[in-house]
């Protein structure tokens, strides 16, 4: 082998293995080119016989369907001859044609009308019509019709020329009839074309071969066929005699299923034979590539253990078992063990952190399950000298070159410092989250004020009052009952609206829990109303019958909706009065709800929808740009979208959807 990876020993060796390859595929390639032509030869040899064979069976076929035909007619004209004897002789010879017409046209389908003219061509009887099959002229100015009569009035049946009609091709039979010797009319009979070749062509027949009727001018006259293949180029005519005129019946064979597995059955012989002297002249080349494949593979590998080693990606194998069977440094440096180590371990591994051992094992066992999550999975990692870092961990299959798996792949990242600067970053959208929240409250001091005045105000009068009353002596004990209900109630509404500011201000983690989306709405409109009101905008809620419950922060909800309504009653500042409504509209789409906030303010020009969700991105003068990001990152927060649309009606209608199913 060391031999091998030396270039210039490799090049002495290479002409003898080459002269050695080259006579021993030249001797193959000839034995294969050989065999090729032997197998072509054969095949041709093959193929003509079975053509020579098929034709004297088709020529066979066809003389004994002409045959079977010729016989037919003439059994048919022999049954009009003794009909026209006894037409003569009998006394009633219009029942007697009744009755044997019927039997004739019954037993020969063909035969599509039968006639008695008398002898100055009128119709006496006929079967089925009476009319004539064709009567006029010809374009040479001649009646076929007495034509015919003419000939048969000599003494024997006589045939027609064949002719199209709008149904089919037909020719006709003249029968005369005689009596002692004088011409009484004629029996004339009308056969189809078609019905002949059906009636008289087997099924048999009709597989094997295309049967056809020609005229002398080549015009197709009539034909049968039982399956949808196309010809051959094998065919054979013969005379159609009686009635003759030129009428041809053509025979032509179809390709057989047999003729197509022998031609497949070449052509693959011929493919393959070609492949093995292809195979041949490459194995030449296989034999140099074989020796340069040698070095490039060591080549090869030593690229890739410098590029796995340069990798700042933990990578580590394992088989099927679990066991390491390799770590690249990366890995290594996290763990902070040695290969040595490592290699060959199995589980428990000595980098599994003590208090994340069963979930680090029920991991591996799904790992070695082939259940690993495709977007992988974090866990908590132990270095050597103790200290813990975040992992997040990717397993693939592990395949060799035979396409078995042998174990498992795992990329390794450390993403310790990642999910700091995700906490850090969490803590501050929280702490933005307060502060837009006492913005807002800030905002609405003044409503919040008049809020509370009117309970107050209530409290003081209702006390006034039961003073007063009590002073004079003059009352009932369901007086004060009632006044000091009056003023119980106003005492729960000041309560209330101060809890409910409370509540939105104070600092909380969020908290899931089951929220009705009706009731978020109505808080949100309460603290707002009062500001919409000294603005002259109207609040319309829509509100569906049936609203399902689902998991939200009832707080961070209603912040997002206080945000979306003080925006659209500040965006209607400058429409007429009888514009100036807000719509908060609830609806159920499929598993989502979805709630717009709809204003008929100047809208949002395209060119700022884009940028209007970025952070310290604002069209106010005084704003900050954080309201509207913030209120996104609720609403993801919560699996939800928030987007903006145009409003039809003029103005903006801000969208957000939130999941129902979700736990």
């Amino acid at each position: 082998m060391k031999e091998l990876a030396l270039p210039y020993q490799y090049d002495r060796r290479r002409p003898t293995s080459l002269k050695w390859s080259n006579w021993y595929l030249s001797i193959l390639k000839l034995a294969v080119g050989l065999l090729l032509v032997l197998l072509i030869a054969l095949l041709w040899l093959l193929h003509r016989n079975e053509i020579d064979d098929q034709r004297a069976t088709l020529i066979a076929d066809v003389l004994w369907l002409e045959q079977s035909v010729r016989f037919h007619l003439e059994g048919n004209s022999e049954q009009l001859q003794q009909l026209a004897l006894d037409l003569a002789r009998v006394r009633k010879p219009g029942e007697t044609f009744d009755l044997r017409a019927r039997h004739i046209l019954k037993n020969n389908p063909e035969l599509r009308q039968l006639l008695w003219l008398d002898a100055g061509a009128r119709t006496l009887h006929g079967m089925p019509t009476q009319s004539l099959p064709r009567a006029g002229q010809e374009t040479s100015g001649e009646d076929p019709l007495k034509r015919s009569i003419e000939l048969a009035r000599l003494g024997k049946p006589i045939y027609s020329d064949a002719y199209r009609t709008t149904e089919t091709s037909q020719f006709e039979v003249y029968v005369p009839i005689f009596d002692d010797g004088h011409y009484r009319g004629i029996l004339l009979g009308v056969y189809s074309l078609n019905g002949l070749l059906k009636q008289q062509v087997p099924w048999w027949f009709a597989e094997k071969y295309q049967v056809r009727i020609v005229d002398g001018n080549g015009s197709l006259l009539a034909s049968k066929s039982k399956i949808d293949a196309s010809p051959t180029t094998l065919s054979y005519p013969v005379s159609l005699d009686p009635p003759g005129y030129g009428m041809v019946l053509q025979v032509t064979a179809y390709r057989g299923a047999d003729n197509l597995a022998q031609t497949l059955i070449a052509t693959l012989i011929i493919i393959l034979a070609a492949a093995v002297f292809w195979s041949l002249w490459a194995v030449r080349g296989l034999i140099q590539r074989r020796l340069f494949a040698e070095q490039a593979l060591r080549s090869e590998y030593a690229f890739r253990k410098a590029m796995e080693d340069s990798l700042v990606i933990g990578m580590r194998a394992r088989d099927l078992d679990g066991r390491v069977t390799y770590a690249n440094p990366a890995f290594l440096q996290m763990v902070g063990f040695s290969a040595e180590e490592l290699i060959g371990r199995e589980p428990p591994m000595p980098y599994w952190a003590p208090e994340e051992m069963e979930r680090t094992l029920l991991l591996n066992k799904r790992v070695l399950q082939g259940k690993a999550p495709h977007e992988g999975f974090e866990i908590r990692l132990m270095h050597k000298n103790g200290s813990r870092f975040d992992a997040l961990i990717y397993e693939a299959p592990l395949i060799d070159a035979d396409g078995r798996q042998t174990g498992w792949m795992g990329s390794i990242i450390d993403v310790t410092e990642r999910k700091h600067a995700e906490e850090l970053a969490r803590q501050q959208q929280e702490k933005l989250q307060v502060t837009a929240r006492l913005v807002t409250m800030g905002e609405m001091a003044s409503t919040l004020a008049h809020e509370l005045n009117q309970p107050l105000a209530a409290i003081t009068s209702y006390n006034t009052g039961c003073l007063n009353k009590l002073e004079s002596g003059n009352f009932t004990t369901t007086q004060l009952k009632e006044a000091l209900g009056k003023l119980a109630v106003q005492a729960q509404r000041a309560g209330h609206i101060i809890r409910r500011v409370h509540d939105f201000v104070r600092k909380s983690e969020p908290k899931l829990a089951p929220c009705d989306l009706a009731e978020a709405i109505d808080d949100s409109i309460g603290f707002i109303e009062g500001a919409a009101k000294s603005r002259g905008v109207r609040i319309v809620r829509e509100i569906q019958g049936m609203r399902p419950e689902l998991l939200a922060d009832q707080v961070m909800i209603e912040q997002v909706l206080l945000n979306l309504m003080r925006n659209g009653i500040e965006a209607m500042a400058e429409a007429s009065a009888d514009r100036r409504r807000l719509t908060v509209k609830l609806s159920q789409r499929e598993n989502q709800m979805e709630i717009r906030v709809i204003d008929h303010g100047p809208g949002i020009p395209p060119e700022i929808e884009e940028k209007l969700f970025t952070p310290l991105f604002s069209t106010k003068a005084d704003g900050m740009g954080m309201g509207l990001n913030i209120c996104r990152s609720i609403i993801e927060f919560h699996h939800g979208r928030l987007w903006v649309e145009s409003n039809p009606e003029g103005g903006s209608i801000f969208v957000m959807t939130l999941p129902i199913g979700r736990q």
